[in-house]
């Protein structure tokens, strides 16, 4: 007895339907082993990016963090010697000394002036008798003039008037005894700081670092700098998602010049600034694809040694094989989502119905259709609409997970769920995951969203063992379908039983039951 069996397999060893199989399972194998440690050394290759980005948004995010808190330790310094009894009896020289007695210690610290009521230099850091100036028309002193309790005041970037240099001002209100408007304490922060601190960051050729106010104006970019002095992105995606988050990273096209980078950002302690660092993921991935295409040439080659090698064993009946299997393929597929077409999916329907009519057990089918497809489609074309459908398709069919589950696309945007072996619970709580997984698609459309995706769901589920046919079923869900679609679609409706047809579906809203 043990003499057939190892008779045929040697007699399959030596055919040629053999050598097919190996030369298929061979390259295949390469192939499989090539993916995984491509899609392995990219993985690093972004992890490393992503790392790098954090580690350098905290570096300069501390330096900034920790200068500006030492020239306001500075301008409060100021504000409270002001206050000290007898300081305007001091000798000027004295006074200007003890005023500013803590602006030493700010080592990147421009201009330091003190404003009386007026907008006039009262005080100069730099030097006695004070520079004369007047500030009255800055947006920093009309600020504090205007609002008591503002605090730290950062301004947009400004030319300075003693120093003729872009430079970002700082301030703090001084308030008189009695609480009224006493002047303004200002300290300067020259932009050139910011390019020396980001000279030291290796960005590649194409990275960047940004920093924004929080009313979405540039404060400075690197390494090219800003066109003009203080430009507005207010209405920049990007900028809107760094305003909105504060902190976190996500991959998007710089509007400016096309390029798709890598963005990390956060706020700057609790100062209003918002900081980036944006990694181009072209150069991400530079080293990580000439690794992806000396790899894949060798495997490709290899591959096609081993293919050709079969192709010589195999011959005809090998490319007979193959034509015979996709033509078969392609038969029962629907070419645009890779589901079951409604040839496969009938098929199934008929065995399932066999199966459960000897088994006695239930099935339930699902008809699901697209909402709003048509107006999709004339407001955004084809090519997205085709995007909707194929996204829909991976929804439901991540929503029907059993081996014996069949998913299939039976019309244009009109998909069918087949679950033998389920009753109505069973078959409501599919409808459920199908809504959520809808509900969480993301469908771009010309650089935007086409707005929430929704499906109508019809449900029916029968006993084939008490009669009716595959036909019958799939009646009823569609009737419960277009009930659903009568009132307000986003939902499910339930068929009524098949043994009392004067029943009127149940319906329910997407997360609801039926």
């Amino acid at each position: 007895m043990m003499a057939d069996p190892a008779a045929r397999a040697t007699r399959w060893l030596r055919s040629s339907r053999a050598w097919v199989v190996v030369g298929i399972l061979a390259p295949l194998g390469m192939v499989a082993v090539c993916g995984m440690m491509l899609l392995d050394l990219r993985r690093d290759a972004w992890d490393k990016a992503e790392q790098t980005s954090r580690n350098l948004l905290q570096v300069i995010e501390r330096d900034i963090d920790r200068n500006v808190e030492i020239i306001d330790l500075a301008l409060r310094a100021v504000i409270e010697n002001i206050a000290l009894p007898g300081i305007e009896t001091i000798d000027p020289e004295l006074r200007q000394r003890i005023l500013f007695d803590r602006a030493v210690n700010a080592k990147d610290l421009g201009v330091m002036l003190v404003l009386d009521e007026n907008g006039d230099t009262a005080f100069d850091a730099a030097q006695w008798p004070a520079r004369r100036l007047n500030n009255a028309e800055r947006a920093y002193f009309r600020a504090h003039k205007a609002q008591a309790g503002l605090g730290l005041y950062i301004s947009q970037p400004l030319i300075s008037q003693l120093a003729g240099t872009p430079v970002v001002v700082l301030s703090r209100r001084i308030d008189k005894p009695d609480g009224s408007f006493g002047g303004v304490v200002l300290g300067s922060l020259s932009l050139s700081y910011f390019n020396r601190l980001f000279d030291q960051i290796e960005l590649g050729r194409a990275g960047t670092i940004n920093l924004f106010l929080h009313d979405g104006t540039r404060v400075v970019r690197y390494p090219e700098p800003n066109v003009e002095l203080a430009p507005n992105f207010a209405f920049s995606p990007n900028v809107q998602r760094f305003l909105r988050e504060g902190r976190g990273r996500f991959v998007g096209l710089t509007p400016s010049d096309g390029v798709e980078r890598l963005y990390t950002f956060t706020q700057v302690g609790i100062l209003p600034l918002i900081l980036n660092v944006a990694l181009s993921t072209r150069e991400i991935e530079a080293e990580w694809r000439t690794k992806a295409l000396v790899i894949g040439c060798i495997v490709i080659v290899l591959c096609g040694l081993t293919m050709g090698l079969s192709l010589l064993v195999g011959g005809e009946l090998r490319r007979r094989n193959a034509v015979e299997a996709e033509l078969a393929r392609l038969s029962r597929t629907d070419a645009l989502t890779a589901l079951p077409n409604r040839r496969h999916f009938e098929e199934a329907f008929a065995r399932a119905w066999a199966a459960a009519d000897v088994g006695g057990g239930p099935v339930a089918l699902l008809v699901v259709d697209a909402d709003h497809f048509k107006r999709c489609n004339d407001c955004h074309g084809h090519a997205v609409g085709d995007r909707v459908l194929q996204a829909l398709a991976r929804a439901l069919a991540a929503s029907a997970r059993r081996p014996s589950d069949v998913v299939a696309r039976v019309g244009g945007e009109e998909f069918a769920i087949l679950l033998p072996g389920t009753d109505v619970p069973g078959g409501a709580n599919v409808a459920r995951a199908v809504h959520e997984a809808v509900a969480g698609l993301d469908i771009a459309a010309e650089g935007a969203g086409i707005g929430p995706v929704t499906v109508s769901i019809g449900l029916a589920a029968c006993l084939p063992s008490e009669g009716g046919s595959p036909g019958d079923l799939f009646r009823r869900a569609d009737r419960a379908l277009y009930e659903a679609k009568a009132r307000g679609r986003n939902r499910t409706c339930q068929a009524g039983a098949a043994s009392d047809p004067s029943s009127g579906p149940a319906c329910a809203l997407a997360g609801g039951t039926a």
